[in-house]
This record gives C-alpha cells, structure tokens and sequence, in this order.
C-alpha cells in the first residue's frame, strides 16, 4: 500500500564526498563511458543512473548514500555528460536502451561487482526498471524516483498536450521554434530540427526543449529551473538523445513492455519515491507500477514535484538507501 514520510524531520544528504576512482570505460564500439566510484570500497555496491536519457552524474547524486556503508558507483551513459563522444552532433544509431544495458554490464563486470542495488530517477527509473528485467539475478535492490514507463501516453502529456496546461507560460517557450504549422506533431518537429544540419538551429531547439523540462521538475515553477537546462553545452546533447528515445518509444519491444514483464522482478526489494505533483512525470506511472509489483514500497511525497533536490524527495531516497543498506 501507498504511505508518506513522516513531515518531521526529514532527512537531508549526507556531506560532499569525493571519488576514490574514476576513469573511462572502452565499450568496443567507438564509445568511452565516464565512471566514477566514491564511499567505501568494501560497502554494499549501487549503481545510480541518472536521468534523460542525455543527463549526466553530478556530484549531488553521490550524497543520497551514507558513505560508510556503500561503494557508490556512477556513470555517464554513452552521448552525455563527460562520455566521448558527445551527442551533440554525432549519429545516435548506437545509443538505445539496450546497448545502455550492455554498458552496465560492462561497468559492473569491470568493477568486479557480482550483484548491487540500482538507483534511478526519472528516465534513470526506466532503465533501472529495464535492467533489472534484463538481468535480475545481478539487482539486489530497485531504488527509484519519478516513474517513467516511456509509453505514449506519457511522451504526449508532457510533449505535446498535457503539462501546457500547468505551465501556459513556459509552454509558450517550448512552442517558440516551431511554427504554428507544425505544432500538431511537435515532437516530429523537434526531431527534424535536432538531427537537422543547422547547428544555430538545433542548439536554440535544444534550448527550449531543455529548458522546457528544467521549468517543470519542480512544484516552485520556471523560477526554480536548473541553470544547466539553458547551458547549450548541456542541451544539446540532452536534447537530442530524449528525442531519439522518444521518437523511437524507447526502443521497447511493445509500449507496456516493463509492466507486462514486471514479474521477473517482484522478488526484488523494491522503493518507489513519487511526488504528487510531478508534472513531468505524473505520478499515474508510479501507482501503474505499484499495482503491478505491490511487493514494492510506494513513498508518495504530497508536496512535492519531480525534482530530486526537493526536500520531501531528497528525505525519501535517502530512507530508502539507508533501508537498502540494511537488507
């Protein structure tokens, strides 16, 4: 059954730590993935992967995690962040759900790592879901935030109808490069202009499709948006891989392709966080998928968004690692 946190105290992140280890990762096939690792290197293994797809690991993902009692492992996912090369301007042909799951592999296998727990928000909560149904004998735990089951239904409430509602405003940002011709199909709009040949063009796309985003993720509004989301250097490469995911819905054999196979992995200690009011990701998904694995804990977070800076959602993952450390 659902329940919420208690209101008081919440719990806030353990202090700033750096990495014992970091370097680069050979997939084989042209691509480098940044990989860092921080906390105890005789502590429990996790492995966080982070938002998009196109985000990035920052240092504030390695402080969900009490440093004494997990060997915190954390990745840039082939495109993004300080993995080569960046998707900025390269051809994505390479880069879906599947040969990100084969990444993981690599990563845990180069790591030595036999099992660990799994941490993800948002699109990070996709594909920890799709891992773990790929390989649940290597997941000893699913932490997750801010569901996202990448079916249509939630590209179009956030892309093209839906969300605008909330935020008339910012959705007046995200409109801006496309004209009104186009506006009836905007993610095949985006995805013209993304993949185009004019550089000036897919960067102010990637801009407004970014910061669109950034607007959102938190119950505080555009006032609240990460600066991150306006940076082109970020945004492009962001952009363009969630607009390839999307396009291609994920790359997901059938749309309801991890609830139809949630099964492999109701044996699996599971914690879902979901604000809300989580725009970006309603949170619809998140009782979707707790009906369909009710072995799950489901912490729903009543004043909060999808951010995972927010208070209630940073008390949230943090219980939960903490209660992960203790299985």
């Amino acid at each position: 059954m659902a329940f919420t946190a208690p209101e008081t105290p919440r719990r806030e992140l353990y202090p700033e730590i750096e990495p014992f280890a970091s370097g680069w990762m050979e997939t084989g096939d042209g691509n480098r993935i940044y990989y860092e690792e921080c906390g105890n290197p005789q502590g429990r293994p996790v492995v966080v992967l982070h938002g998009g797809p196109g985000g990035a690991v920052n240092p504030g993902m390695r402080r969900y995690f009490d440093p004494s009692r997990w060997r915190v492992i954390l990745f840039d996912q082939r495109g993004c962040g300080q993995s080569t090369p960046n998707a900025a301007d390269t051809d994505l042909s390479d880069n879906t759900t599947w040969t990100l799951i084969e990444d993981i592999e690599r990563l845990r296998e180069r790591c030595g790592v036999d099992k660990w727990a799994v941490f993800g928000g948002s699109w990070g909560s996709t594909l920890s879901l799709a891992y773990a149904i790929t390989h649940p004998e290597r997941v000893s735990a699913l932490l997750l935030r801010g569901i996202f089951l990448l079916r249509k239904s939630e590209v179009r409430w956030f892309y093209q109808e839906g969300a605008s509602q909330l935020y008339p405003d910012a959705w007046e940002r995200y409109l801006a490069p496309i004209p009104e011709a186009e506006r009836n199909d905007l993610m095949g709009a985006y995805y013209r202009r993304l993949t185009g040949p004019d550089r000036a063009e897919r960067e102010r796309c990637a801009v407004a499709w970014s910061s669109w985003e950034g607007e959102t993720v938190s119950v505080e509004g555009p006032s609240a948006r990460p600066e991150k989301f306006a940076d082109p250097a970020f945004a492009l490469a962001f952009a363009r891989i969630e607009c390839w995911y999307f396009t291609n819905d994920g790359f997901f054999p059938s749309e309801n392709w991890i609830l139809e196979n949630v099964g492999r992995i109701r044996h699996i200690p599971g914690w879902i966080a979901q604000g809300r009011f989580d725009v970006v990701t309603p949170m619809t998904s998140a009782w979707d998928l707790h009906r369909a694995w009710p072995e799950a804990k489901l912490d729903v977070i009543p004043d909060a968004g999808h951010a995972s800076s927010e208070p209630g959602i940073i008390d949230s993952l943090v219980r939960a690692t903490d209660w992960a450390a203790a299985l």
